[in-house]
């Protein structure tokens, strides 16, 4: 395992997000390895961490000045295993190659805790839509689409939405490709309800998270009613994290974005989380906005001077990181830790960095990574996927508890699997290992391919 990881080291020096993801699952499928010789023996490891297809491009675009701007588009097809690739799109100025591939690695796994046929992948652009108009959006992703429409179809490579990919950029998006294609059909999921979209599927990854969370504090005989919740970011993972934790009687806290933090005591309501929506998805305000509509709350401008995040500084008994990559250090590990927290549930992709994940465990606490507990997402992409073959719509409810039972089935399959190779309680290992298995399984018997 050693030599893989250095093999990818001196192959791709500058990936230190992909090098991360692959570390951290190398860390806890050794068992299997063990016990599998013949994933050796078929260069497994070796295969899996390859893209099976990496595409990148130029996205050629005009702004609202008449001068032409040009952007990168990548889409990184990383494993059809199980089923055609499926992964988000995001659109932020940090995108890159490392970045889409870490995520694109973890999408594979998490896709198949998700019991549903779909492969792995990611993609986006460098392209920033804070700022601009719908106009130079619309622009931008008929552009995208232009190129992106060759390599993507319902039966090969499904995109969705990510950071900076809601409905208004999926919208411009699949009217490009339908022109294009001349078809209509369920190439990308996050789609409006008029047009093929599904109920649920903005709240899908929030609620998972939430739902994930749900179930480790049963393990302990606890619900979430009554606890103190600190959620990071303040986009749609947040939102609606917030959102259901206040439905099963929780009390959030703290939202962020990337200026900085909120913190309200007397805990984020129902009405103010309406206010937030409308601030960010409306408006798309900044967070601080929220203390000027409700005096009470604190906030706290991001600081990029600290080496840790005043955020997970609170009193609370749970954290749900729902931002971006790397958000909880070691550091903020530790200080999560003295201030009460003994669950976290990860929105986000990839939140915790190995050092924050190697405390968490080292403390025993309940601990969901983002493959598992953020994989409601992905889950009712999967349903929507299903409705748009059948031409036929769910309703609310129906997605809900399909989404609630995947969740429970994922937490099971995590539970299970890191009880059989003798790590119990460990959410990390449960989770790398249950999707591993399936994974290779399906690669051997599809053949050297």
């Amino acid at each position: 395992m050693s030599d893989i990881m250095e093999a990818i080291r001196i192959r791709d020096p500058h990936e230190k997000e992909f090098q991360q993801a692959v570390s951290e699952v190398v860390d806890t499928i050794k068992p299997v390895l063990d016990q599998n010789p013949e994933y050796g023996q078929q260069k497994i490891m070796e295969r899996i961490v390859e893209p099976e297809r990496v595409i990148q491009f130029r996205v050629p675009w005009m702004d609202d000045q008449g001068e032409i701007q040009v952007n990168r588009g990548f889409r990184i097809q990383m494993n059809s295993a199980i089923g055609p690739y499926k992964g988000g799109l995001r659109f932020h100025p940090s995108v890159n190659l490392s970045i889409l591939k870490f995520l694109a690695f973890e999408q594979v796994f998490k896709n198949a805790l998700t019991t549903l046929p779909m492969g792995g992948g990611k993609g986006g652009s460098d392209f920033d839509p804070k700022g601009k108009s719908d106009n130079e959006v619309m622009r931008f992703c008929q552009s995208f689409m232009m190129e992106l429409y060759r390599h993507i179809g319902s039966d090969l490579d499904v995109p969705a939405g990510d950071i900076g990919v809601g409905a208004r950029e999926i919208g411009f998006l699949f009217g490009m490709y339908k022109r294009l294609q001349n078809e209509f059909s369920g190439i990308l999921t996050g789609k409006g309800l008029n047009w093929g979209g599904s109920l649920i599927r903005p709240e899908a990854t929030g609620y998972g998270a939430v739902y994930f969370a749900a179930e480790m504090l049963k393990t302990r005989d606890e619900t979430l009613e009554g606890k103190v919740c600190l959620v990071s970011g303040s986009g749609n993972v947040a939102q609606y994290a917030a959102e259901k934790l206040l439905q099963l009687g929780a009390r959030p806290v703290t939202l962020s974005d990337s200026s900085g933090y909120i913190y309200d005591e007397e805990g984020i309501s129902e009405e103010k989380l309406a206010y937030v929506k409308l601030l960010k998805n409306v408006k798309r305000g900044r967070i601080q906005e929220y203390t000027e509509k409700y005096p009470s709350a604190e906030y706290f401008p991001a600081d990029p001077n600290l080496d840790h995040n005043p955020l997970w500084d609170h009193k609370a008994q749970c954290a749900f990181p729902s931002a971006t990559q790397n958000e909880i250090n070691g550091k903020d590990a530790r200080n999560l830790i003295k201030s009460g927290i003994y669950l976290v549930s990860e929105g986000a992709n990839m939140p915790t960095d190995l050092d924050g994940i190697r405390i968490f465990l080292d403390e025993g606490i309940l601990y969901g990574p983002g493959k598992a507990a953020n994989a409601g997402g992905v889950s009712v992409s999967g349903l929507e996927m299903t409705q748009n073959s059948m031409r036929l719509a769910w309703n609310r409810e129906e997605v809900d508890t399909r989404l609630k039972m995947i969740m429970t089935n994922i937490h099971k399959s995590c539970v299970d699997a890191a009880d059989e190779y003798g790590v119990p309680g460990n959410y990390v290992a449960g989770a790398n290992i249950a999707g591993f298995v399936k994974v290779v399984n399906t690669m051997i018997d599809q053949g050297l391919v």
